[in-house]
């Protein structure tokens, strides 16, 4: 496979990049979402890997394909690039023209070519870090023979000591939407309303149960039209204290203000848990909970 023409409906941190300007650069393609837990995971070792190559001859771009209706939205594409704090060239991939090109089904992926344009590897997922990396470096010295590298960065030096943790027994990704929730895996009081890709409260108080074994939980959510929520977080039935995610507050409130990924639990036990949402804001739209070890 040729590296694909880019068909962006837009373009961000660069102006649009065609096959032909990238002749004679190793080229990396990361399809990312900027509310996808599996992706964010990534993005470290991405940014670094633009950190240390770019002057020797890697272009890494990312092409930005939604998962939600929300995430076509440029807006709220534009501050997931800020607050990921990618300075790299986004592809904007509205209408996955990329995505099908390169005969992507999933996210992450991370597509390697060549100087010449041919692609050398692939990866979708998480984890094999050293081995990319270790191929752009390889894809570099061919390019340009006697290149002086820099060490490996520390990024993949720490995956390759620390390795992938284990995710096994862990609460698998529970959609809420109906064209993708599975019954019985949460339970909803209050006036919701359920569409495809999303739980709406309608109005009054509601609250969205879930049981859950993992060590971390996160939820991508939409405030609504007010642009913001506040999200009462329970665990156990007590207002989590010590395990709470990055963005819950100490008084156990979650407070959004954009459409994206929240952070609702971090460190807890592996045992069984019961997390409780409630919230008052009508219009708050829940997506998808993500977990990890």
């Amino acid at each position: 496979m040729r590296i694909p023409h880019l068909m962006a409906e837009r373009w961000v941190n660069s102006p649009p990049l065609a096959p032909d300007a990238l002749h004679g650069r190793v080229v990396l393609l990361d399809i990312w979402e900027y509310t996808c837990i599996n992706w964010i995971r990534t993005s470290p070792y991405v940014k670094a890997w633009h950190r240390d190559y770019a002057d020797l001859g890697l272009v890494v771009i990312g092409v930005h394909a939604p998962e939600f209706e929300f995430g076509k939205h440029a807006e709220n594409i534009d501050r997931g690039i800020r607050d990921h704090e990618l300075t790299y060239p986004i592809a904007i991939d509205n209408d996955f023209k990329i995505w099908r090109a390169l005969g992507n089904n999933a996210w992450p992926a991370k597509y390697l070519f060549d100087a010449d344009g041919l692609l050398v590897d692939q990866w979708v997922g998480e984890g094999s870090y050293e081995r990319v990396e270790s191929e752009i470096r390889r894809l570099i010295e061919v390019r340009a023979p006697g290149t002086k590298l820099p060490p490996v960065s520390p990024e993949a030096m720490a995956f390759a000591t620390t390795g992938e943790p284990s995710y096994i027994g862990v609460t698998p990704e529970t959609y809420v939407g109906a064209h993708r929730a599975e019954p019985g895996t949460f339970a909803l009081t209050g006036d919701w309303e359920t569409s495809g890709e999303y739980v709406e409260l309608t109005s009054g108080t509601g609250e969205l149960a879930l049981p859950f074994n993992a060590g971390e939980v996160n939820l991508v959510v939409d405030p609504g039209p007010s642009g913001e929520a506040a999200i009462d977080v329970l665990l156990d039935g007590n207002p989590i204290g010590d395990e709470r995610g990055g963005d819950v507050d100490p008084d156990s409130v979650a407070r959004v203000d954009r459409a994206g990924m929240i952070r609702l639990v971090a460190g807890a036990s592996r045992d069984d848990h019961l997390l409780t949402l409630g919230t008052s804001q009508p219009g708050v739209r829940a997506f998808v909970f993500t977990f990890g070890p």
